[in-house]
């Protein structure tokens, strides 16, 4: 049990408020037509502009990096439209973790490719769909849920009081989520014998010893080896998937696209740097709507090509 996981058993009131006040807001977002709540996430994001918030920090820095070839001014204009975006993620939450399943079809108003997934499952090697933080992943996840059966690997929450509302608002269309440890990666590699889908957040960066540098906008990035060996034990097919935001809160574009081809060479280094070109390329189709926010190169190779616990952004 860590540090803030302890604390917060210590104090279960803490905890219960914390919960309670979530829910609340996840309700009054829910109410709120979606061009309403996009304009409050706005909001937020705009006052972690103005305010230099460490969002901003991370963000700046990340673009910096991987986006070299922007101008400043055109850095600054992305920065911006970036911290807008994550805005929107926390106030969509309401009906994303809230809606009918009618309302959630509603707001998908265009679904492209989607025979790339339909015919992957009629193969019944089991297919693994890699959505990364960029747009509206959650809904992009419950959408898909609703297709055919879904194994999702999460990351615990901090907060363990939030864990029970996570995992309920993601699984009420029967999706199945496990978390992040050795029951949940087995969990993936019988759905996936079963010929199922399971789901994954491919550029999350791994616990050390659960992934391996490769590229990411050519600079070295703690990447997910989980993705590979799945593959190479089961012969699963790999798809990626997005979910954009349209503009002025008229509703989502869903995507699903075909993985890099290298993602298939046995070799771990050639697979694990086609997972993140093919990452890299969904960003740059809509660089503002990708969670530039999250420290992605917080781990560095040290001289022996292990992980560094030292930050960089």
């Amino acid at each position: 049990m860590n540090k803030r996981t302890a604390q917060s058993h210590g104090r279960p009131w803490r905890s219960a408020l914390r919960l309670a006040f979530l829910r609340s807001l996840l309700k009054l977002f829910a109410r709120l037509p979606l061009r309403l709540s996009h304009a409050i996430g706005a909001g937020i994001g705009w006052l972690a502009w103005i305010t230099h918030s460490s969002m901003r920090k991370t963000a700046a820095e990340n673009i910096r990096r991987c986006l070299p070839e922007l101008s400043s001014p055109q850095q600054a204009q992305l920065l911006r439209e970036t911290l807008l975006e994550t805005g929107k993620t926390l106030t969509e939450l309401g009906v994303i973790w809230q809606g009918s399943r009618q309302q959630i079809e509603t707001l998908a108003r265009e679904v492209r490719n989607e025979e790339i997934l339909t015919q992957a499952m009629t193969v019944g090697r089991g297919v693994i769909l890699l959505a990364p933080h960029s747009g509206a992943w959650e809904l992009g996840g419950l959408f898909t849920a609703t297709r055919t059966p879904m194994t999702t690997l999460y990351r615990p929450p901090r907060e363990p009081a939030f864990e029970a509302l996570m995992n309920r608002s993601r699984e009420r269309f029967g999706g199945r989520l496990v978390p992040a440890n050795r029951h949940g990666v087995k969990a993936l590699l019988m759905a996936l014998r079963r010929g199922e889908l399971v789901a994954i957040l491919p550029d999350q960066e791994p616990n050390v010893g659960e992934g391996a540098f490769a590229p990411f906008f050519g600079h070295p990035a703690y990447t997910l080896t989980l993705v590979h060996n799945l593959m190479q034990k089961t012969g699963a097919i790999a798809i990626l998937g997005r979910t954009e935001r349209l503009p002025r809160g008229q509703g989502y574009r869903l995507g699903y696209f075909e993985a890099p081809i290298g993602m298939y060479d046995p070799d771990p280094a050639t697979a694990l740097a086609a997972l993140n070109q093919g990452i890299e390329q969904m960003v740059r189709e809509n660089p503002a709507q990708y969670q530039w926010v999250y420290r992605r190169f917080r781990r560095q190779p040290t001289s022996s090509g292990n992980a560094s616990s030292g930050t960089v952004d």
